[in-house]
């Protein structure tokens, strides 16, 4: 997990299993909470209850694109980024003021 300002967190998904389904199945996620997806160009919103804001992240974990209230059944790609960031609709400017996209992501799954 990676801590940032306003108590924000942000959690790695690391496993295959984790990537794929993302916050799928979720009736609801934290408002500071934020999902890093790895080697993520893109993604689908199948199965979601709840809009996204997608933070797209290049290699040097800086920000290439924010793409805001994502509906869920809908799919998402961008050919400039390595990564992406998954939090509620509405919240990616929170995430982006307290450095989401400044540096890499060093966040680690949870124990």
């Amino acid at each position: 997990m990676a801590d940032y300002d306003d108590g924000l967190l942000v959690v790695q998904a690391q496993t295959h299993r984790a990537r794929r389904k993302g916050l799928s199945r979720l009736d609801a996620l934290d408002p500071n909470h934020a999902l890093y997806i790895p080697q993520c160009p893109a993604v689908h919103t199948f199965g979601m209850r709840f809009a996204l804001d997608l933070i797209w992240l290049n290699n040097a974990g800086a920000v290439v694109r924010i793409d805001r209230d994502v509906v869920p059944w809908r799919m998402r790609f961008c050919a400039s980024a390595r990564s992406v960031v998954e939090t509620v609709a509405g919240r990616a400017d929170a995430f982006r003021a307290a450095g989401v996209g400044d540096s890499p992501i060093q966040a680690a799954a949870p124990s």
